[in-house]
């Protein structure tokens, strides 16, 4: 029996835990760069999800393999062996960046992160960590420790002592963090949460040399620019640098929860069994559905799509920075992108809403947007549009 939008919203806010900022959207049912309320409203979703559905909604292929894999089996603990976790192995490899050819598989992006750390610490023998101002990790206790912002961190500290946060860009702060005790450095090539910046040229580059001469462990946390989002398979491909640990998710698995934790033979040979484990990591469901992931990515080379659309897409968003004011900045890569005004977006996020348009934030001042590589340059034209008309009407309130 289907819930009325009222009682949707009655029930969740009645029943679960008060920890999501919510917008008031019931969603019911969604297709490609499209969702549909509990009324029967149309919405182009910039947000798919927190970038998960990127290559959109229930995509036939993912939906097919979900329906057969459920018919032979759902639950298959790590302590055996099963066919749908061999074939994603089989197909990682066909895709990871070299020299990663290790594997954990859990259901989320923060586990992915937990994993690393704990295998950062246990490899190197060393405590510390250096991570990055404006950083975003996960809000489990480890990955909450080398998330930056404190409105998360504080209320649950002590955290994971020993972690340092220098500035993004700027790997002279990161040399002077450096010292004989460090594990690791995390960091996102693009920062997402924090506000869709790109790492600088020859940044990431410098990271690695500074890591290598130090001895400590390069974290990439691509949970967000993982999988096409950027332009590419995994955003590392722009600077052609390759990290000790690769922390993936979100898009893997195309909304079915996953984690994917790549390192070396050496780094992830320093657990030992029964150092880490997750009862429902390669879950068969999670697993097919990331196969289906990938053989859609690579059959049809979205990543590639993702660039294109992304150019465009970037191109109409600065034309707009040029005719308004109140926009400060656009940037981010692909179809990863941010639109930083010079206010409060809460108000904006709202008024798209309601022309039939679901965007998010990162951060106060910036608009995020995460489309599917399968939205059309009229559906963007469209965002625009729409767009444009929340700028005026904000312009038109603060001239009053």
């Amino acid at each position: 029996m289907s819930l009325s939008r009222d009682e949707i919203i009655r029930w969740e806010n009645s029943q679960l835990a008060d920890v999501y900022h919510r917008r008031n959207l019931a969603v019911v049912r969604g297709k490609d760069a499209l969702i549909w309320d509990a009324d029967g409203k149309q919405y182009i979703d910039c947000m798919a999800g927190f970038g998960a559905a990127f290559i959109g909604h229930c995509n036939e292929k993912v939906v097919k393999a979900l329906q057969t894999q459920a018919e032979k089996l759902i639950a298959c603990h790590g302590s055996l062996y099963s066919e749908a976790r061999a074939q994603l192995l089989r197909k990682l490899a066909s895709i990871a960046p070299k020299g990663l050819d290790k594997v954990f598989l859990s259901n989320s992006g923060s586990e992915a992160v937990e994993l690393a750390l704990k295998v950062s610490r246990k490899f190197t023998g060393k405590k510390e960590f250096i991570a990055m101002m404006r950083s975003y990790h996960g809000k489990t206790m480890g990955s909450l420790s080398v998330t930056w912002n404190a409105k998360y961190r504080a209320p649950f500290e002590p955290l994971i002592p020993q972690v340092k946060f220098v500035p993004y860009g700027r790997s002279e702060e990161v040399r002077k963090a450096l010292t004989a005790d460090t594990a690791a450095i995390i960091v996102e090539p693009v920062q997402g949460e924090g506000g869709v910046y790109v790492a600088p040229e020859g940044y990431l580059k410098e990271l690695r040399e500074l890591a290598d001469r130090q001895g400590a462990l390069l974290i990439f946390d691509e949970i967000q620019t993982g999988f096409g989002r950027t332009g590419k398979m995994f955003a590392l491909e722009h600077w052609n640098v390759t990290p000790d640990i690769l922390c993936l998710a979100k898009a893997a698995g195309s909304g079915v929860p996953i984690g994917i934790t790549l390192a070396g033979e050496e780094v992830m040979g320093s657990l030992k069994i029964g150092e880490h484990s997750a009862t429902f990591g390669g879950n068969p469901l999670s697993c097919i559905a990331t196969v289906a992931t990938i053989d859609v990515l690579v059959e049809g080379r979205l990543w590639e799509a993702a660039a294109r659309l992304g150019k465009h897409f970037s191109s109409r968003l600065r034309e707009l920075g040029e005719r308004h004011r109140i926009v400060r900045e656009v940037r981010g890569l692909g179809l990863m992108l941010g639109m930083e005004l010079r206010f409060d977006v809460l108000d904006i996020l709202n008024k798209m809403l309601e022309k039939g348009v679901l965007i998010m934030n990162a951060g106060v001042k910036t608009l995020r947007f995460l489309p599917p590589c399968v939205i059309s340059p009229s559906q963007l034209d469209t965002v625009v549009e729409k767009l444009e008309e929340c700028l005026r009407e904000k312009e038109a309130s603060i001239a009053r």
